[in-house]
């Protein structure tokens, strides 16, 4: 009796040890297809939402595809299941690829579309600064090669600007300069420093003299 009341324990310990297992092997399958199921969604969305809600989008794609890495410990075949995850996976990056390449469109075509945004990609670079004029990109490894190529870019195009250009220019010198004073607290080095100063110095009469003559230029043929 007491040998049959031990192997009825042991039945029961095993039917609720399987029966939870199952459980688990069934949230499992519900993470992972909840995560695949956010994946297929996704090829739903306008490359206009993608833009606008892009961090919400990669944030909820990285808790999915946490919970669902997580998950595989608890299914039974798991090899299947790492199978089906890949898919969604290289789903999700193709996915990414092409919104990202239609947003970077977008934004060519709306700086082609704005003559103020083609200067500044002139001056620093495709993007860097945009109607803000924030410069927080800007750092003490970084600053010198900004300046350069800003001091560069004046310097190559400075026939082609006019009065009102200008006064754009000198706003964004202006705003690098401020952003310049805090990176010299955050250690910037001597040399890089030094040789700012020499940039400053050769900017300074391409502005002075070149705003002058398109300021002429402009009241000439005004006069015309």
């Amino acid at each position: 009796m007491k040998s049959t009341k031990m192997v009825l324990g042991i039945a029961v310990v095993a039917l609720g040890f399987a029966s939870c297992k199952d459980e688990k092997t069934e949230q499992a399958e519900k993470i992972v297809d909840s995560y695949v199921m956010y994946v297929d969604s996704l090829g739903n969305v306008s490359s206009e939402n993608a833009k606008a809600n892009w961090q919400g989008i990669e944030a909820t794609y990285q808790l999915k595809s946490g919970n669902a890495k997580a998950a595989l410990a608890n299914m039974k075949d798991n090899a299947e299941a790492q199978k089906y995850l890949d898919e969604a996976n290289a789903k999700y990056e193709a996915l990414k690829a092409k919104y990202e390449a239609k947003i970077e469109a977008q934004d060519k075509a709306a700086a082609a579309a704005n003559p103020k945004q083609q200067m500044r990609n002139t001056l620093f670079g495709e993007g860097k600064v945009g109607e803000d004029m924030s410069f927080a990109w800007v750092d003490k490894d970084n600053i010198l090669s900004v300046y350069q190529q800003f001091v560069d870019a004046v310097e190559t195009n400075k026939d082609k600007y006019s009065r009102e250009d200008w006064d754009e220019i000198k706003l964004m010198y202006e705003a690098l300069d401020s952003r310049k004073n805090t990176v010299e607290k955050e250690g910037l080095s001597v040399d890089d420093n030094r040789k700012i100063s020499g940039l400053k110095l050769k900017f300074a009469p391409i502005y002075t003299l070149n705003r002058m003559g398109a300021k002429s230029g402009e009241m000439k043929k005004a006069k015309e």
